[in-house]
């Protein structure tokens, strides 16, 4: 039977943090439009803000799906499962907005990710997650899976970029400035960062 909550702390933030893979939703406004669901990982990537509130690092990818959907609408969806211990499902439905590395909030926000070298990621913003509905599932079908490591062949590719070679890189791909909908996605080329 699944549970609401009033805050994320305690066991359900614990549980949270703990999880090396969580999933992201996103829609356009638009019914015909392309619903988006991504995988987010690396370790330290993740931060629980406070009590409704969590961020993530949202580092150079295939497309800009969630940020431009972000833009338009805000809505989100961010789910994790527990493929170790008892089984477990926790999403926070709420509302979104990606922060642009010339954001005055930029600097205080990227204080919160100690663990993790965003330059080595391609950072293009930071997603800004504030909790409307937190609830959690039983997850009794989700499987066993074992987490091995973090994959080192984002941060090989990516670290080799500075702020104009990514952006030219960023230009010259399909659905980053325009989602796979027309939408407005990153802003090319990237603002330069406040840190």
């Amino acid at each position: 039977m699944g549970k609401t909550y009033e805050r994320i702390d305690g066991r359900l933030r614990s549980f949270i943090e703990a999880q090396p893979l969580f999933f992201t939703a996103t829609a356009p406004l638009s019914g015909d439009g392309t619903v988006n669901l991504s995988p987010k990982g690396l370790r330290g990537s993740f931060a629980v803000l406070d009590e409704l509130t969590v961020a993530y690092l949202d580092f150079a990818g295939s497309t800009a799906e969630t940020v431009a959907h972000l833009r338009e609408n805000g809505r989100i969806t961010l789910m994790w499962c527990a493929f170790q211990g008892p089984p477990n499902i926790v999403r926070v439905h709420g509302r979104g907005e990606p922060v642009f590395r010339d954001d005055p909030r930029f600097g205080e926000l990227l204080s919160h990710f100690p663990d993790i070298d965003p330059t080595a990621h391609g950072l293009r913003a930071i997603v800004v997650v504030t909790a409307e509905l937190v609830r959690d599932s039983c997850g009794f079908a989700v499987p066993y899976l074992a987490y091995e490591g973090e994959r080192e062949l984002h941060a090989k590719r990516f670290s080799r970029e500075d702020d104009a070679s990514l952006s030219e890189y960023f230009s010259k791909k399909e659905h980053i400035a325009t989602s796979l909908d027309g939408l407005p996605g990153l802003p090319l080329p990237l603002p330069p960062s406040t840190v």
